[in-house]
């Protein structure tokens, strides 16, 4: 297991305490995670960026993708996503669902959890149903892609 010291805010970059202050601002308090990226000069900013990056996904179902293939059991991004996913409009039971890989409530959101899932355990080598059923309701190749981009970072 990896280990980092958690730097305080003022031993970070003016730059990351600028961040800091606009994470506190929308989630409420600021990841462990996000402060120990500082260790990098540019770790923060560049991966805000690509956390912000446009995708044919929204929000809501970019929540779904990261909470279906957490697979680490990192505590840090478990509370900072379950914060984005309430944020987002998810309950406390749909997240618990989130997590094991499926959405009970929504067709979409199942098929989305589901095939997020399988790549993160299996890989290229996803279940044909799983595949079949994502197209089935209404997303598409460029959502697959943009699927396999987000679960391998």
């Amino acid at each position: 297991m990896l280990n980092f010291k958690i730097p305080t805010h003022q031993e970070v970059s003016a730059k990351s305490q600028a961040i800091f202050y606009d994470l506190k601002q929308s989630l409420g308090f600021s990841p462990n995670l996000h402060t120990v990226m500082e260790h990098s000069a540019s770790g923060l900013a560049d991966y805000l960026t690509f956390l912000g990056a446009a995708t044919s996904f929204s929000k809501k179902e970019k929540e779904v993708i990261v909470l279906a293939i957490e697979v680490n059991d990192c505590r840090y991004c478990q509370a900072a996503h379950t914060s984005m996913a309430k944020m987002n409009g998810f309950d406390e039971e749909q997240i618990f669902e989130l997590r094991k890989g499926r959405a009970s409530w929504s067709s979409k959101l199942d098929a989305l959890a589901k095939i997020a899932k399988a790549i993160t355990e299996a890989g290229e080598n996803i279940p044909e149903d799983i595949k079949e059923n994502f197209y089935k309701v209404g997303y598409t190749e460029e959502n697959l892609m943009d699927l396999i981009i987000a679960g391998r970072i």
